[in-house]
């Protein structure tokens, strides 16, 4: 048996097409961008001009006149370079183009011999800066990936006024974007080495993500065969490559392939239909084409075409173009200088040249699209309607209610008196439903019971492959509905210590230090929404520098503040608020001798409190009393972060020393453990994690990027047990723990993009979930207690972001089916952090507690374990055979007869035996 595959395309032959069929008058620029010179639709060809400064392009036809020639025009489209330029797959009159004047334009254009529009049916204006992709979605009508410098965008053109998404930004520039096929997946390329793959309606960061590029000069990435993404640019040596990917991990390519020294990037352009890659080195007279597999070999030469001249540009010429009676599967036109050169590659076949060879071409995407943007946004997966190229073949019968529809719409349509296609949008292309492709009983398993595989037997694949993944991973942030802000905060403190969260929250109120002399402090209902007035409000005035602050877990009234001047300051806000302004506290706490960095409550007993200071001590304090109970000592530099174990006997510290160490206050002054912490020295967070069986560390390595430690609480001193590296960003993470789903959350103050991971106690310790990214930076988050969630709407953490101006909730949601029912597996009892479990003098003499926990289940709602079951949905084979009961015997009968239909019979041909050949005469010189 034959292991070697051999190709029907393995003779496909380049044919130039003689020079009065080139498409001349071309004064193609020689411009530096990272978009396209040239892209073509089934009817007309646009590219770039060296006129105007790049601002025009030159339009010309893919076909030639009655007379044979080509008919080439400029027009201006942009006052500064066309930077990119693509026609819509379902539209062939419709472009859109990007510049460096910032804007994206969309055109409507007529044929060539007929006067151009002078102004754009639509111009977006993101206000990114210049602009240098964009590229139509695959399957839905209206919506665009736009790429600015650093940021791919996404933008549903019937809303102008502002993009879909904004995707997380890239570090460097960006270089090219590509849809995956089916429309679901977005992929790019950048300066800084990095490949992304983003799922924009899921998530504004990149579903996976790696540093794999070897070179940062011109890199192109296309989505090629199902889930495989190609690359072209250069590696290590400068030698320029090709590389092939599996998306669901790019930490190293499949396949590579060297294609040699040359200072010119490669363009590659791919046929989703013959597998066929074309790669063309700009400034180079050589084409060479490829075909693509998704096993080895991935890559097999077909042919290596030398031209007449080098290449500005290269661009593919829709499938429902080309001339299926002669056997062309490709066309390609070649940008030059002064020409455009078209490049027939076509298999020779022995038939009659009038013959259609329905193995070259399977039924092609048709041109209605499969839905529109909005549907798409809203999670729409329909795909486009395939059709067949063969001439004169009817149309399927399911097409004839898209084409009513698209009459109804008023959809484009042909203007005979300007030779232009006019409609009432520039997206008015009609949506069309696509059919659930039907399965083939042949292609199923479990033959003797008649039922399809479960539908869920890919996804546990795909997790065996890609290891454990939480059920938290969709989890879900969205800031509420502006009804629950408060606005119009003015002269907020942006400069408070690292050390500090910035502000502090409880149930019912915010306290925010201002930009104001004397130490004051905002205190805001949260009852009492909307605009603050402009007059001034009454505040906490401190008389000294804020450097920390924090409500008393058990006293919605209590605020300590802690300042400057080495002194606490305990006060008491009025029930209903602050009706005037306070000056003096209602308890001052005194022992440190040097500026104060942080304070934390303790978890369990009411009226204990701790902290931190420049003098390197961390001192325990009684506020039943306001004395000093306990010192501890030991740490030899800045005290960056303390925190409480769960059960409130331990304290641990990280420190500037690159020590972690954790203390036993009743017991000892010194600490009881002591180990390595992390490298870098800009900052560091601590909390105690799984059930105070771990600590996790928020720090910086030695190359200040921003790393998560995970620790045994028992033996702190062997070091962590896990890392994960981040991001690279200045600010350390603050992270947010929820004991109750192991959920850690954490961003930190000027930052965009809040990370959440669920921490387990086992390898993978650290498993990502969704980020959530906020429009502008903000200057701090904080969260409220659990009883704030919205069970309803599996609400797992609720927090108050603060931005310039205004405080804002945010939820973080898990996304559910059956939000009707209580979610018993995401709520489990929670503990009454609100409420003490012993007093300050009780714990201090030894005794320890444990909060009471209650169940979150509203009254009226039944817990989803205990939902009914409904019934499977069993999808029967069409056959009567399965209606009687079979024996063993028979069932083992069935399924070697499957066996060997599957495997194929060996004494029958091989298909690669029935392909054509040639007579060595017929070959075209």
């Amino acid at each position: 048996m034959n292991r070697f595959k051999t190709s029907k395309f393995k003779n496909t032959t380049p044919k130039i097409a003689k020079k009065d069929g080139w498409i001349n008058n071309v004064r193609a620029g020689s411009f530096s961008c990272q978009g396209s010179h040239i892209k073509a639709s089934s009817k007309l060809v646009a590219f770039n001009t060296e006129q105007a400064g790049g601002g025009m392009l030159g339009l010309s036809s893919v076909k030639p006149g009655s007379d044979g020639q080509w008919t080439v025009m400029q027009f201006s489209c942009h006052s500064d370079l066309v930077t990119d330029l693509d026609f819509s797959p379902f539209d062939e009159s419709l472009l859109a183009t990007c510049s460096g004047d910032e804007t994206v334009k969309l055109w409507r254009l007529c044929d060539p011999e007929q006067q151009q529009p002078s102004s754009p049916e639509l111009t977006l204006r993101p206000g990114q800066g210049r602009l240098e992709l964009v590229l139509f979605h695959p399957t839905s009508s209206g919506l665009l990936a736009v790429g600015a410098t650093k940021s791919p965008l996404i933008w549903d053109t019937s809303r102008q006024d502002a993009p879909l998404a904004v995707l997380e930004q890239h570090g460097d520039q960006l270089q090219s974007l590509s849809w995956k096929r089916d429309g679901s997946l977005l992929a790019s390329s950048c300066k800084d080495k990095m490949l992304r793959v983003f799922d924009p309606r899921a998530q504004l960061t990149p579903v996976q993500s790696a540093k794999s590029l070897q070179n940062n000069k011109d890199s192109r990435i296309l989505w090629v065969k199902d889930d495989f993404l190609l690359t072209t640019g250069f590696d290590m040596m400068r030698s320029r490559e090709v590389r092939l990917w599996d998306s669901r991990k790019l930490s190293s390519s499949v396949s590579s392939m060297s294609l040699g020294i040359s200072s010119g990037m490669v363009i590659p352009l791919f046929d989703e239909d013959t597998g066929l890659l074309i790669l063309a080195g700009m400034g180079e007279a050589v084409i060479d084409c490829l075909e693509v597999s998704a096993s080895d070999p991935f890559f097999t030469q077909v042919s290596h075409c030398l031209t007449d001249t080098s290449s500005r540009g290269v661009a593919l010429v829709p499938k429902h173009a080309l001339d299926v009676l002669s056997c062309e599967v490709m066309r390609v036109l070649q940008l030059t200088d002064s020409c455009i050169v078209p490049i027939s590659y076509q298999v020779p076949r022995k038939q009659s040249s009038q013959e259609f060879h329905e193995d070259l071409y399977p039924d092609t995407v048709g041109t209605t699209p499969a839905m529109s943007a909005e549907e798409w946004w809203k999670g729409g997966n329909k795909q486009v309607e395939k059709v067949s190229l063969q001439p004169d073949k009817p149309p399927k019968s399911k097409a004839a209610p898209a084409k009513k529809k698209e009459l109804a719409s008023g959809g484009s349509k042909e203007d005979p008196a300007r030779g232009c296609s006019t409609s009432s949008s520039p997206l008015s292309t009609p949506s069309s439903s696509s059919a659930a492709p039907s399965r083939s009983p042949s292609s199923t398993s479990g033959l003797s019971s008649g039922f399809l595989p479960s539908p869920s037997q890919s996804t546990k694949a795909l997790q065996s492959l890609l290891g454990p993944t939480s059920k938290f991973r969709h989890i879900q942030g969205a800031v509420m509905h502006r009804d629950t802000h408060i606005t119009n905060l003015r002269g907020l403190n942006l400069t408070t210590p690292g050390e500090s969260d910035g502000f502090c929250v409880n149930r019912q109120r915010v306290a925010v230090p201002l930009a104001i002399s004397g130490g004051q402090i905002a205190v805001c209902e949260r009852s009492q929404t909307g605009r603050l007035p402009d007059t001034a409000m009454p505040t906490v005035e401190n008389s000294v520098n804020v450097v920390d602050l924090s409500w008393d877990p058990f006293d919605t009234q209590r605020l300590v503040v802690a300042g400057d001047d080495a002194k606490i300051r305990v006060w008491q806000i009025p029930e209903g608020g602050l009706k005037e302004t306070l000056t003096e506290p209602e308890v001052l706490l005194q022992g440190h001798t040097e500026k104060i960095y942080s304070i934390e409550f303790h978890p369990l007993a009411s009226g204990v409190l701790a902290s931190s200071s420049y003098d390197l001590t961390v001192r325990l304090w009684n506020l039943e009393n306001g004395e000093q109970v306990k010192l501890l000592t030991g740490h030899q530099d800045q005290i960056f972060c303390m925190a409480w174990s769960p059960d409130g006997k331990l304290l641990a510290t990280v420190c500037k020393d690159g020590k972690v160490r954790i203390y036993d206050p009743r017991k000892s002054t010194a600490p009881v453990q002591e180990g390595p912490g992390p490298e870098g020295h800009r900052g560091a967070r601590v909390v105690w994690v799984c059930e105070g069986k771990y600590l996790l560390v928020s720090g910086f390595d030695s190359r200040s990027e921003r790393i998560l430690s995970l620790y045994s609480a028992d033996s702190v001193s062997s070091g962590s047990i896990a890392c994960t590296n981040i991001d690279t960003s200045p600010s350390t993470l603050i992270p947010f723990y929820d004991p109750d789903t192991s959920v850690v959350i954490l961003t930190a103050k000027g930052d965009t993009r809040v990370h959440i991971y669920e921490i387990v106690a086992e390898d993978p310790y650290f498993m990502e979930c969704s980020s959530y990214n906020s429009p502008e930076p903000h200057k701090g988050l904080a969260f409220l207690p659990k009883s704030e969630c919205n069970v309803r709407d599996v609400e797992i953490a609720v927090g108050l972001i603060i931005t310039k101006t205004a405080i804002e909730p945010v939820a973080f949601r898990v996304p559910r089916v059956k939000k009707e029912f209580f979610q018993d597996d995401v709520y489990t009892d929670t503990a009454v952090s609100w409420e003490p479990a012993l007093t300050a003098s009780a714990w201090l003499s030894g005794s320890n507690g444990q909060h009471k926990k209650i169940s979150l289940k509203p009254k009226d709602m039944t817990p989803v374990s205990e939902a009914p079951k409904e019934a499977p949905v069993r999808k029967y084979l069409p056959s009567s055979v399965y209606l009687e009961e079979k024996t063993d015997e028979q069932k083992k009968e069935e399924l070697l007869s499957a066996m060997v239909a599957k495997l194929g019979n060996m004494d029958e041909p091989l298909p690669q035996d029935s392909f054509q050949g040639v007579d060595e005469d017929e070959w075209d010189d």
